[in-house]
């Protein structure tokens, strides 16, 4: 086998280790903890590379999945045109997911009366995290007082391709996304995205040809 296979297949293993090590002593769930260790290591990755802030090359977020609300109705991103909206992926026993929340509350705090929706999508990871009456009183007992939507078939998370928790994406006034980000941190940058677009004249996306 090749030295640097060996390598690679080297640190894989001690990254599982000290996952499963740390999980033990968190009573968390090791795919959580390696969830969030892969997150950090390509934290700052956006599917829309340099340019995602532009907003001619965005595309247009896919729309809620069915799911159980909790703190409003039923919202959809049709109704939601004109404001911009932080969607987060999050589930409620993620380590990660826990140190990001507070970053995420001061936002819907500092800008909801200036244009901001927080839409928080609980996808899942443990069984105990499926039941409504489990993620409500998490729910309560977090201080969380956005709009959360139970994400349990993984709908909404296959739509916008996320592949670990936290994920955060920010929409435009148009429903485009413009921002996207894995895992914790980059937290000054990611208001700063927030301002930008709340900022921007509410204009209509630029038809094709």
């Amino acid at each position: 086998m090749h030295r640097r296979t060996l390598i690679t297949l080297s640190l894989v293993a001690l990254l599982l280790i000290i996952t499963i090590t740390a999980a033990r002593s968190r009573q968390q769930s090791p795919l959580s903890l390696l969830s969030g260790s892969i997150a950090k290591i390509t934290e700052g990755r956006s599917d829309l590379g340099a340019d995602r802030l532009a907003a001619a090359k965005a595309s247009a977020a896919p729309e809620f999945a069915a799911g159980t609300w909790i703190n409003s109705d039923p919202l959809t991103l049709a109704g939601l045109q004109g404001r911009v909206v932080v969607v987060e992926f999050w589930t409620f026993a993620c380590y990660n997911c826990r140190n990001t929340l507070p970053y995420v509350k001061r936002w819907e705090e500092r800008y909801r009366d200036h244009g901001l929706t927080v839409v928080g999508v609980h996808s899942p990871e443990l069984e105990e995290e499926r039941a409504i009456e489990n993620v409500r009183r998490e729910t309560a007992s977090l201080g969380i007082h956005y709009p959360v939507v139970t994400d349990n078939d993984y709908a909404t998370w296959k739509a916008y391709k996320v592949e670990a928790w936290p994920t955060i994406f920010v929409l435009d006034k148009q429903g485009r996304i413009r921002w996207s980000h894995v895992g914790e941190g980059d937290y000054e940058e990611t208001e700063g995205v927030i301002r930008k677009l709340l900022a921007e004249e509410n204009k209509a996306a630029p038809k094709d040809g």
